[in-house]
């Protein structure tokens, strides 16, 4: 397993998938805000797994959040849920 440290450093020379390795592993911590710092560092990944924990406790504010970050599928599912 590579370490936090060599996935960041990775990550930071713009490694796609070193940052999709971080948000994972921030993701089985729990550690939202970690990614949120990797949302806002472009992951996808992360706009993926914050967008799910969002719509699963109905958190309309923090989709709304998401979205203005960049990561249109949390716009979509913000409309869904207001719907």
């Amino acid at each position: 397993m590579t370490d936090h440290e060599t996935l960041r450093a990775l990550a930071d020379e713009g490694n796609e998938t070193a940052l999709d390795r971080l948000a994972d592993l921030a993701d089985t911590r729990g550690d939202v805000e970690e990614l949120s710092e990797l949302l806002d560092e472009g992951s996808d990944r992360a706009g993926e797994l914050l967008t799910r924990r969002a719509v699963a406790a109905k958190d309309l504010l923090e989709l709304q959040r998401i979205a203005d970050a960049g990561h249109e599928p949390a716009a979509a599912e913000l409309e869904r849920l207001l719907s």
